[in-house]
């Protein structure tokens, strides 16, 4: 399928769908494509650009309010990174040693997946989960 912007000798331009441009043309021959204005059969294709979908690689400007948040993400990301310890995918057992042999921290900062998170919760054990913005990320 095809669309064209057409215009008449009235001048008025219209657009019409066409299986192709071979058939365009022998409707246009058989003087089968009139004008929705006036009826006339004296109708022309007019140039226009083709209709191409946007694909992933398309490059967005992030608006202030995005850069601002990541911003403030990084910020505590830095935050956090230089007050506390890494203990990677040992949180959850580093947060229960903490909580129930009463150990004291300089805080820490790790992985844990969402059920873990919940189980630690469920005990009173208070986590939280930050959004871990990518430094090196546009």
């Amino acid at each position: 399928m095809i669309k064209y912007n057409l215009t008449c000798i009235c001048k008025e331009s219209f657009e019409s769908w066409f299986l192709s441009s071979a058939a365009f043309d022998s409707l246009k021959k058989t003087k089968l494509i009139k004008c929705i204005y006036c009826g006339s059969s004296s109708v022309k294709k007019s140039v226009m650009a083709p209709n191409v979908n946007a694909k992933s690689n398309k490059i967005f400007k992030k608006s202030k309010i995005e850069r601002n948040i990541k911003k403030q993400l990084l910020d505590v990301r830095k935050f956090i990174e230089k007050n506390c310890k890494n203990v990677g995918g040992n949180f959850t057992t580093e947060a229960r040693s903490i909580h129930y042999d009463k150990k004291s921290s300089q805080g820490i900062y790790g992985k844990a997946t969402p059920k873990e998170t919940s189980e630690l919760l469920e005990e009173g054990i208070e986590v939280v989960t930050i959004p871990w913005v990518d430094k090196f990320e546009n």
